[in-house]
């Protein structure tokens, strides 16, 4: 699945090399050439990981992930570090920053393209093409197909994602808020109540083969994808 992509870098060439290979693995890339303009381009949405040159005019890209780390609203987005840089202590510096990844130039696209992947699995499973299964309930996010014990399951565009994100992150409770930034997207402004009705939309689909019962609400906090019994 493409993932959106920050990349801050301030050098143009490799900037463009970068986005040229990212581009043609199937990735969106937003380009931002400094620090500031990648906190503008944050404040209007949300990325699935941001590629982070070290050396960069005015804010580094030290004290960007540091701030990134900090803020509530950016601090779960995957961060890979790209940097000149390869002693050891100056990995540690980045990592202990609060990086996922630690990439040192020059390196080869496929290995850039392979470390996103690697990381994009880890931290926003959501934002990968990797097939999910839970308890019989199968999603494929390269199809765009859903199957429960062998059956056909029809969604709706909206449905499959709030799917794929519980079924990425199971066992976890997310707020009615938390839902609308990662499936509605980062400020999309829709009442809290949304959520709610395509919860039961998405119960409904699933109930000719029982699976409704893994979406479970959790009073008071939000819902949950799970194949224990809830209590």
């Amino acid at each position: 699945m493409a993932a959106n992509i920050l990349l801050v870098e301030d050098e143009p060439a490799i900037q463009e090399l970068i986005s040229a290979n990212l581009t043609r693995a199937g990735h969106h890339v937003v380009p931002a050439g400094d620090g500031e303009t990648a906190l503008r381009l944050l404040r209007d949405a949300l990325p699935d990981l941001v590629l982070l040159d070290w050396m960069l005019p005015g804010i580094s890209g030290i004290e960007l992930a540091r701030r990134l780390r900090h803020d509530d609203r950016t601090r779960a987005i995957p961060i890979i570090m790209l940097t000149a840089r390869g002693e050891e202590q100056d990995k540690v510096q980045g990592l202990e920053t609060g990086a996922d990844d630690y990439i040192t130039k020059p390196f080869s696209p496929r290995e850039l393209v392979a470390r996103i992947k690697a990381v994009l699995r880890r931290r926003a499973p959501q934002a990968t093409e990797d097939p999910v299964d839970i308890a019989g309930l199968h999603l494929d996010p390269l199809t765009h197909r859903v199957t429960a014990m062998g059956r056909a399951i029809n969604l709706g565009p909206t449905e499959f994602r709030l799917l794929h994100f519980l079924m990425t992150h199971p066992e976890r409770v997310h707020s009615r808020p938390q839902l609308l930034d990662q499936v509605w997207g980062d400020h999309v402004f829709v009442e809290e109540r949304t959520v709610d009705v395509h919860i039961r939309r998405l119960r409904s689909a699933l109930e000719a083969t029982g699976h409704h019962h893994l979406i479970q609400t959790v009073r008071g906090s939000g819902y949950r994808i799970s194949a224990q019994v809830s209590g």
